[in-house]
């Protein structure tokens, strides 16, 4: 058995340990006994810490968030114009990416979709904040006439999501066998030049 953790950095370990397995045998094939086995407890202590399946997903949705949001808001303190904040922000989500590669099968799991509304919409709303800083990105991209003014800033900033969300895919699919965050950023670019004023 592991030794005594506070509750508190318990529910870290356990949280962290989801994650870990997610990547390693998937999110769908994820048991509690898994993850019980992983930090050295029995599966009723897991339950002690996360009274369901659905709680513990949560708190790992939650997790997730946290730390996202630090990420990006973090990225944005270090840009100076809005093209660099543009970057920073999408190079930082490449890189939580990169760093968590259990995100996109989380992402794209049954336990998301179909059986964990909460999960799902912990998502949600981080996926609607991610586009809503890139939109501001953007028009203010678009004030200082580096960007046109006649492309929609939300659908700009849809572009950018799925450029994302697609080299993620492609990365996970392609057994991870490029840099994320550099193929990531060499196709922003490619799409930034798009729409820049000729």
């Amino acid at each position: 058995m592991a030794g005594r953790l506070k509750a508190e950095d318990r529910k870290v370990q356990i949280v962290a340990e989801v994650l870990r397995l997610a990547d390693e045998i998937g999110p769908d094939r994820l048991s509690t006994t898994d993850v019980a086995r992983a930090v050295g407890l029995s599966q009723p202590a897991i339950f002690r810490h996360f009274p369901t399946k659905g709680a513990l997903w949560l708190a790992v949705a939650e997790d997730i968030a946290a730390r996202l949001r630090e990420d990006w808001a973090a990225a944005e303190a270090r840009a100076a114009t809005p093209e660099t904040r543009l970057k920073a922000v999408i190079e930082s989500q490449l890189t939580a990416i990169a760093r968590t590669p259990a995100l996109p099968s989380i992402l794209f799991s049954r336990e998301l979709q179909v059986d964990n509304v909460a999960l799902r919409d912990v998502f949600r709303g981080l996926l609607s904040t991610f586009q809503a800083r890139l939109v501001a990105a953007l028009r203010d991209q678009q004030e200082t006439g580096d960007l046109r003014r006649d492309v929609d800033a939300e659908d700009a900033a849809l572009l950018f999501s799925s450029l994302v969300q697609g080299v993620a895919i492609r990365w996970t699919l392609g057994a991870r066998g490029f840099c994320l965050v550099k193929e990531g950023l060499r196709l922003l670019d490619i799409q930034l030049d798009m729409l820049r004023p000729r």
